[in-house]
């Protein structure tokens, strides 16, 4: 049977049985499972875990995509060290941050944040149609309604900075949302834990008011203070 004869249910179960074997496996490269042991070979994979070699390959060609794998003439397939890892990939993100927590990667991630979301609140401030300002306004409208309990404050906050990206036109700032996403989600956990309630909403109504008045300075400097409060909870923990 072709590809192209595969049932449509069969398929999507293909598909959910490779994304299955590679979340289980990069979980084990990230969490330090072969550290002092071998990569297990295809055929032993496939084994221990009863998919077939297909599901497998697909699995471990993904892994080398990520950086956490490498296939080396005569050794087989070789765990690369963290150094070689993609953390711009979510999966690798999501896997990293989740083995241990590390206030010292949260660090990392919010400099790198420092680099880019203010930069892309002044560009939504230059360039952002009426369409991103409307879904600017509506992050902080739902981050208002999460201090009263409405709806879930954390994905209220993510939901304002990803509508920040895309409001820049940028298409690669853009593409950091994925990113801004996936290590927000331990980012604004670990701050609110130390603060003791949600985001300030104040702070990011002056960022969305700031680029609404097409204010590109403004904005910039609204986004860098909220930024630089994270930083300062962060060092201080």
């Amino acid at each position: 049977m072709t590809d192209s004869e595969i049932p449509p249910a069969a398929a999507v179960l293909g598909r959910n049985l490779t994304h299955g074997m590679l979340d289980t496996l990069g979980r084990a490269i990230v969490t330090g499972r072969y550290e002092s042991r071998p990569f297990p070979t295809e055929a032993e994979i496939a084994k221990t875990h009863g998919v077939s070699r297909s599901v497998t390959r697909e699995a471990v060609k993904m892994l080398t995509a990520k950086g956490l794998v490498s296939a080396r003439p005569r050794q087989g397939t070789v765990v690369q060290p963290a150094s070689a890892w993609n953390l711009f990939d979510t999966d690798v993100l999501r896997w990293t941050l989740e083995r241990k927590f590390s206030v010292e990667l949260l660090r990392h991630f919010n400099q790198l944040r420092v680099g880019i979301e203010p930069e892309a609140a002044a560009l939504a401030a230059r360039f952002g149609d009426a369409a991103d300002l409307l879904a600017i306004r509506s992050g902080l409208e739902q981050m208002e309604a999460g201090e009263a309990g409405l709806t879930d404050p954390l994905e209220a906050d993510i939901a304002f900075h990803v509508a920040i990206l895309r409001a820049s036109k940028n298409p690669f700032y853009a593409q950091f949302q994925s990113v801004v996403s996936t290590a927000l989600r331990t980012s604004i956990r670990f701050t609110n834990k130390i603060k003791g309630r949600s985001a300030n909403v104040a702070d990011h109504a002056a960022v969305a008011d700031a680029i609404i008045a097409r204010d590109p300075e403004g904005a910039k400097v609204a986004m860098t203070r909220i930024i630089g409060d994270v930083l300062t909870l962060i060092g201080e923990e």
